[in-house]
């Protein structure tokens, strides 16, 4: 099962034996009627209220902690009732409870009489004394205290709200006073009582952060509102947002207020499935679900989303939907399960609330549970999918939902590499970079997820089975508050972040790919200004804010060795980056952004260097790879494709690489491709000639006619600066005939139009009546004289070595002996 439940509390075995031993035996007889033990209520802090009934058909309230595992007998009633509502306050002193006033089997005449059909009380249980009636009424009532924050002293007064099917919510005020070792309320005649809202339709309780959301009917659309109360304060109305609802036709339906299972199923058939989630990161989303005339779709909407991460909507039977709303305009990111993998066994019974943050209440069945998803799962369920869309939105979920655990990442690593071919709509390699950075990144600071990409996907023309998706841009919630701190600070945020946002606020990269190419195709001269020394200056800063290579990053032979290319890409990034977060996160400060993206771009760098640490791992590959006197395994081969995958990643994203990857990945390519391969791969720019590599090529092997053929094939290939600083390393007539024809061509491109003002010599080094080359030699001599030499720091390249070379080429060309 996707989702993971593990029993919180359960009714059979945390409650039923305390029971047994306490002397109530009758509550394990469910038989007669299945309502004798079950759940009313979850107060805040996880203290659950459950009721049952004692061996005379007295009515009992017990209260279980979550925290410390402990039961406590609250009341007894001597009647059998049927609670529909039970709150108890934070000191435990005070109980409210409403409950029908008279039970099924009673008689007509006892119906006829003029007494109201519900009651609700307030009774003093510290010790019990005595009991106030608060409602006396034919429609239901349900009741919750309020709960003051945590670890604050014993309050001399409590509030509780009163909610009534009359489509009304008020607050009473209760202050008691402590009187011979008991807590007694204040007898100053009526409560104190205030209305918090009416005419609603709809109404939750969220007990964790003390808000009361609720909807009040309009003609054409619904308003929904909160209000937030305040420890030692009064209440405020907050928050405002229309939806697209037409309620006016529904009955009252209430969400965590109490569990009168019996009540709660019949008015779900006939009123709106709806709940409100928030996160303390400022993300607040409302679901619902509304019902549709075709009999096989089932239609469900979610509005004003921010930084939720997860929501999951489930039909038992039917599906799973785990919805990522931190991301919602691409439907890809989403988990769409049907038949065996949205199987979740435990939820069998309804009706099933969400009364705490990731926890599921099953009411029927008297259990609690704590919701998560499974990482096992979620990995099956990745490697076994055959959809591209089940694969994104898998790797997605392990990534954002799990952060970055090791274990799961080496996992993932394995089966990105095993499955590089089989993804045709997008590239792993980059969603697992780009995605583990967005996950190691954003907690750090707040708006930071807003401006970092977290995928490399511009849109997504795949469809998700099973799903029609709508995306609506709706109007924002209004807030209504003065100096409010916490979750209303923090969604008033992303609120106005969205209101003022540019089009395009995530980092992306085409500024940066112009502005590399831009500046590697600039003459070696021009790379010494200041803008440049600077990019090389935050280059050098990434390099130094590298993690330490721990004892097994030698298992991977990278070189730490100058890169101008990935070295100018780096300082770039840093440069680009930096300038983004600075004109949208002015208020963190440069010096904390100048942090934030060493960390971002080091941390690039790291997850390069962790997939090719694990890659080098399975294979088993050991440092020998750089030698080139034997050819590659079938491990090397594999390694060698991984390497020239995370090369078109990372060029796909415009990424720098670490350093020394272009050197493993060329030796690599040089002991398992064949010649034509290996020169086909570095023309088109897939290898590339770095001057590591080719000087250990050109030193370590003989010169074999085959290798001589490798090496005349890589050295013709060589950048002309390169070229000049290793072709000293291949001592053969072949290469020194390269580099005197090198030698004249730079000589005379450079002379121009100078011309020779000395006469030629008459000697030279060696006799010679071959006129043409008497000429050319005179000329080169001359033009060195004038002091026009482009190999200033090879000694031994002047007119003299080309002649010697021009005699052994033409006497090995004709076939005659060179003495």
């Amino acid at each position: 099962m996707l989702l993971r439940l593990v029993p919180e509390f359960e009714l059979r075995r945390d409650v039923v034996p305390w029971l047994a031993a306490q002397g109530w035996p009758a509550a394990l007889d469910t038989s007669e009627n299945s309502s004798a033990l079950y759940i009313v209520n979850v107060e805040r802090n996880g203290k659950i209220i459950y009721t049952w009934k004692g061996s005379q058909r007295n009515t009992h309230i017990g209260l279980y902690d979550l925290q410390s595992k402990q039961n406590e007998h609250l009341y007894t009633f001597e009647k059998d009732l049927h609670i529909i509502s039970c709150s108890v306050n934070n000191e435990r002193t005070l109980l409210a409870v409403s409950f029908r006033h008279y039970t099924e089997d009673e008689t007509a005449s006892q119906l006829l009489q003029s007494v109201s059909k519900y009651l609700t009380l307030l009774i003093e249980i510290h010790p019990i004394n005595n009991v106030r009636v608060l409602k006396a009424v034919d429609s239901c009532v349900r009741v919750q205290f309020l709960y003051p924050v945590e670890d604050r002293n014993a309050s001399t007064e409590s509030r509780l709200l009163l909610v009534s099917e009359d489509k009304y919510i008020e607050q009473f005020d209760i202050r008691v006073v402590a009187e011979e070792h008991k807590v007694v309320i204040q007898k100053s005649g009526q409560l104190p009582r205030a209305k918090v809202a009416d005419d609603l339709v709809w109404a939750q309780w969220d007990m964790m952060e003390q808000r009361l959301f609720y909807i009040v009917p309009k003609e054409s659309k619904s308003t929904l509102r909160c209000v937030q109360f305040y420890p030692d304060e009064n209440f405020n109305s907050i928050l405002e947002s229309h939806l697209d609802i037409s309620l006016n036709d529904t009955q009252l339906k209430l969400v965590n207020f109490g569990y009168d299972y019996c009540q709660d199923q019949d008015v779900a058939s006939k009123s709106l499935n709806l709940q409100v989630f928030t996160s303390k990161a400022g993300g607040l989303c409302v679901c619902c679900s509304l019902a549709c005339d075709t009999p096989d779709e089932i239609t469900y909407s979610i509005y004003f989303l921010h930084k939720d991460y997860y929501v999951a909507a489930y039909l038992p039977g039917q599906f799973l939907h785990l919805l990522n709303i931190q991301h919602p305009d691409l439907l890809c990111h989403s988990l769409f399960l049907t038949g065996e993998d949205a199987r979740i066994d435990t939820l069998q019974n309804y009706p099933i609330r969400s009364p705490l943050v990731s926890t599921i209440l099953d009411c029927e069945a008297g259990s609690l549970y704590a919701v998560s998803i499974s990482d096992s799962t979620l990995l099956q369920l990745l490697q076994k999918s055959k959809q591209d869309s089940e694969r994104l939105a898998a790797l997605h979920c392990a990534l954002l939902y799990f952060q970055h655990t090791e274990d799961l990442e080496m996992q993932i690593i394995r089966w990105i590499s095993e499955n590089l071919s089989t993804c045709h709509s997008f590239d792993p390699i980059q969603e697992f970079i780009v995605a583990s950075l967005y996950c190691r990144m954003c907690p750090e600071t707040q708006n930071l997820d807003k401006l970092l990409p977290y995928t490399s996907l511009l849109d997504w023309i795949g469809v998700v089975p099973g799903v029609i998706c709508a995306t609506d841009i709706i109007s924002l919630p209004v807030l209504e508050f003065q100096n409010s701190k916490g979750f209303w600070e923090k969604l008033n945020s992303n609120l106005e972040s969205v209101k003022y946002a540019e089009p395009q606020l995530h980092y992306h990269n085409n500024v940066l790919r112009r502005e590399w190419r831009n500046l590697s195709e600039e003459r070696e001269e021009r790379r010494t200004t200041a803008y440049l020394r600077n990019i090389f200056e935050n280059a050098k800063k990434v390099l130094s804010h590298l993690d330490t290579w721990d004892s097994e990053a030698r298992l991977v032979p990278l070189f730490e060795e100058e890169d101008y290319q990935q070295q100018l890409l780096m300082g770039l990034m840093v440069a680009q980056l930096k300038d983004h977060l600075m004109r949208h996160l002015q208020y963190v400060g440069k010096k904390k952004i100048d942090q934030i993206v060493l960390d971002y771009v080091a941390n690039l760098l790291n997850l390069i260097h962790r997939i090719m640490k694990e890659v080098w791992r399975r294979y088993q590959l050991h440092s020998c790879v750089f030698c080139f006197d034997e050819r590659g395994s079938a491990g090397e081969f594999a390694v060698f494709h991984i390497m020239s995958r995370i090369l078109e990643a990372a060029n796909g994203m415009c990424m720098p690489l670490p350093p020394g990857f272009h050197t493993l990945h060329l030796g690599l390519g040089v002991r398992c491709l064949p010649l034509h391969t290996l020169l086909h791969y570095i023309d088109i720019g897939v290898l590339q000639l770095t001057e590591t590599c080719v000087r250990k090529l050109l030193k370590d092997l003989d010169d074999t006619e085959q290798n001589e053929k490798l090496k005349l094939s890589i050295v013709m290939r060589l950048p002309e600066a390169l070229g000049q600083k290793v072709r000293q390393f291949w001592n053969h007539p072949i290469n020194a005939n390269l580099i005197a024809r090198k030698y004249v061509k730079v000589l005379l491109e450079n002379l121009g139009n100078r011309q020779c003002s000395r006469s030629i010599p008459e000697r030279f080094s060696v006799p010679v009546e071959f006129l043409p080359l008497n000429y050319l030699t005179s000329m080169l001599t001359e033009i060195e004289n004038q002091g026009v030499h482009p190999y200033e720091k090879q000694d031994h390249v002047n007119a003299r070595f080309v002649e010697e070379m021009a005699l052994k080429h033409t006497m090995t060309f004709l076939g005659l002996k060179y003495s």
